[in-house]
């Protein structure tokens, strides 16, 4: 039977998708299902005064309006957090003003419209203080902040040459606030029975959402059960509990009834976090022929008073590229916004515009071809750790990218190639994200009827979770794809980790493997003890199952029979998986290479990518279409990220005034040329036990900067501040 792992099975979700049959968390119909609406604040930074709800409590069908008037009750300080991905949430607890959008204020009704209108009439007076909302103004209070999610916040490795440098690159480079704007904005509903607590989130990760809802209403874990079927993108926004789930949750116990409440497009600009604003200084040194003498990457960035969270942009600079030293540093500036959050490849898409933009510059200071600097500092062990690569295919991406990409026919010379009047520019740069694998939990049982159902408590964020997880399950147990049934998305189900880090397809993969292994293993054992079974006495080491049948030689044996046999109603297994002792002693990661092409028209210094190849090496590819599909998401935010994508702060208010997509630009067809995906092969027998690395994050690292690096090739205008405006190649 052939193997499904690789092949690019159609999504077995897909027709549900198209049909309208895959309920997202809004879309639950519960009986006697109540509708709130969010206030949220009209102000920065200050106090609520007064609050008159009157108006609102008697409109037609309300049933309850929170507030801070009296404030629900919870078991836990909501500003303290369980584990360092938490958030600190508003529940409505205090008077105190953090940021533009904070809810002040939440409404009950029978209906959507009738909640949407009674919160409309909550008058809500403040005594505004002066924001600080500009970091540039505020950076001198910046602070070290005490290590990134358990890492070091500073790192300095090697020793600093005693050479004098050829070439030297010492500049900053700037990255703007950027907004998630999922498809499905952020949405829940919340329903009691008694003291158990059942919630439908628009989440990236059901087991987080229980432990903290669980903590704090003060209810035992099992208690709270989330569920997630589907999620219309999320991105890093939905990886955390943010204050509307928790409140939810609050409304539906006041009003003893299922409440909904969906956040408006505006509502999302602020409340549930968003990429902070970056500042990074990029040093780098050389000798004549390329060689690294230093690289010094120090970021700064935005963080809200009240909260923490750091935008790792120096993470990869310690382990891409093989230096005499290499110092990165990050510093946080405090800011009265919301807190910022992981945003897909937090730190590395944002770290990698400075650091290859850099090389870029490096590259046209010293004479070299940008690919020819790369391979000469080519590391061949992770220089940060000193530990060899489990695999590392970055070489042969250069390669195969430059090949397809027809990189051995660029001019080099800035603005000398050209289609009539249209500038055109080739730019290129390095793509990476670590390789990780969390614990996880699955389960596998067979059915009378040979068929199988796997489950595990996981989310599909778009990614194709519930079809390769089918693929992984199908090849282990020798069956095919449509005999398989996968589930996610529930707390009732076998534990797993948040769907983030590009650690979902590993992590759950294994554990889907391994139970998968296991169950085949138990009707492997059955059946050669079964006197009656015409395996009896085999070798269990030499039984193979294909399409369905346990088989031996010339004798075989379907499941389904084995079990009729047997008496059996089904056979189980439960396994889990997590990494093993190969990740102390192996440095893992992704790697690829992006090739960008751009046209600049020269009298209006308008930005067109028109055409886009990538070459990326990550372990066994589980699905070639939704891998695909992957990278093109990726490499397609990447273009929005270096040409577009900016939410703007008045820093007198301290207020978005970007808040929908009329004004935040994000890319739409138009804007995307063809894109070539190619996947170099790549066996890493240590990464996990199905050999994948994950591919939900890497897309988009690498892709800004090689957006501007064609951009200078093209005008010779080296821009380093996103998104690359036509304003700002005007007047560069």
């Amino acid at each position: 039977m052939d193997k499904s792992v690789g092949k690019p099975l159609d999504r077995v979700d897909g027709r549900l998708k198209v049909t309208g049959g895959a309920k997202y968390s809004a879309e639950f119909p519960l009986q006697g299902l109540a509708h709130a609406v969010l206030v949220t604040s009209t102000i920065a930074n200050g106090t609520i005064t007064r609050m008159d709800t009157t108006a609102a409590e008697k409109a037609p069908g309300v049933l309850a309006v929170l507030s801070p008037e009296k404030p629900p009750k919870l078991a836990t300080d909501s500003s303290k957090k369980q584990t360092p991905v938490d958030k600190v949430v508003h529940a409505l607890q205090t008077r105190r003003v953090d940021y533009q959008h904070q809810p002040v204020a939440l409404v009950v009704a029978d209906t959507f419209e009738r909640a949407t209108h009674a919160a409309a009439l909550v008058k809500v007076q403040y005594r505004a203080d002066k924001p600080k909302a500009n970091m540039k103004a505020a950076k001198a209070q910046a602070y070290k902040p005490a290590n990134i999610l358990g890492r070091p916040a500073d790192h300095d490795h090697g020793k600093a040459s005693e050479e004098k440098p050829d070439a030297e690159i010492d500049a900053t480079y700037v990255t703007p606030y950027e907004h998630h704007n999922p498809m499905e904005p952020h949405a829940t509903i919340a329903h009691w029975e008694g003291e158990r607590l059942t919630v439908y989130d628009s989440t990236q990760g059901v087991f987080g959402t229980r432990a903290r809802l669980a903590a704090l209403l003060g209810l035992p874990p099992e208690n709270v059960r989330v569920i997630s079927k589907f999620v219309g993108g999320g991105f890093g926004s939905k990886g955390s509990v943010w204050s509307h789930t928790l409140l939810a949750a609050l409304a539906a116990k006041a009003v003893s009834r299922p409440v909904k409440l969906v956040l408006r497009r505006d509502q999302m600009y602020g409340p549930v976090g968003y990429r902070p604003e970056t500042e990074q200084r990029v040093q780098l040194q050389a000798r004549k022929d390329g060689k690294l003498l230093l690289v010094r990457h120090e970021s700064t960035s935005s963080t809200s008073t009240f909260d923490e969270f750091t935008e790792p942009c120096g993470m990869q600079t310690r382990m891409l590229y093989d230096s005499e030293r290499i110092i990165t540093s990050h510093r946080l500036v405090r800011l009265t916004m919301g807190t910022p959050t992981f945003t897909r490849a937090p730190g590395e898409s944002s770290g990698t515009f400075a650091l290859e933009s850099a090389l870029d510059e490096l590259a046209y200071k010293l004479g070299m071809d940008p690919v020819e600097l790369r391979l000469k500092n080519h590391a061949d062990k992770d220089p940060e750790s000193g530990k060899p690569w489990s695999s590392k295919s970055l070489k042969e991406c250069y390669r195969v990218g430059a090949e397809k990409f027809g990189w051995a026919r660029r001019n080099p010379v800035p603005g000398s190639m050209k289609d009539g009047r249209t500038l055109i520019g080739w730019g290129m740069a390095t793509a990476t994200y670590p390789a990780r694998q969390m614990k996880a939990t699955a389960k596998a049982t067979l059915m009378p009827d040979g068929t199988v159902r796997v489950v595990a408590g996981s989310q599909d964020i778009g990614t194709g979770t519930y079809t390769v997880m089918t693929q992984i399950a199908a090849d282990a147990l020798g069956l095919p794809p449509d005999k398989v049934r996968f589930d996610l998305g529930d707390t009732q189900m076998p534990e797993t980790p948040v769907s983030g880090g590009s650690w979902t397809a590993s992590s759950v993969g294994s554990a889907v493997k391994r139970v998968s292994l296991a169950l085949r293993d138990k009707a492997i054992a059955l059946a050669v003890a079964d006197t009656a079974s015409p395996l009896r006495g085999s070798d269990p080491k030499q039984v193979q199952v294909e399409n369905g049948e346990l088989v031996s030689g010339a004798k075989k044996e379907s499941y389904a029979a084995l079990l009729k046999r047997q008496k059996l109603p089904s056979l189980e297994a439960q396994e889990t998986a997590g990494p093993g002792p190969q990740s102390g002693q192996y440095s893992m990661h992704s790697f690829g290479a992006q090739f960008a092409e751009v046209r600049v028209d020269p009298d209006f210094g308008t930005v067109r990518v028109s055409r886009w190849v990538g070459a990326y090496g990550a372990g066994t590819i589980l699905n070639a279409k939704t891998a695909r599909n992957q990278m093109m998401g990726g490499i397609i935010m990447g273009i929005g990220m270096a040409l577009m994508e900016e939410s703007v702060v008045d820093t007198r208010t301290g207020r978005f005034i970007t808040q929908d997509l009329a004004d935040y630009h994000v890319p739409v067809n138009p804007d995307i040329p063809d894109i070539d995906v190619t996947f170099v092969p790549e066996n890493d027998p240590y990464v996990n036990d199905i050999g994948a690395k994950g591919i939900g994050e890497i897309g988009i690292t690498g892709v800004a900067a090689a957006i501007a690096n064609a951009v200078y090739h093209a005008t010779g205008k080296r821009i380093r501040a996103l998104p690359l405006t036509l304003d700002k190649l005007l007047t560069a």
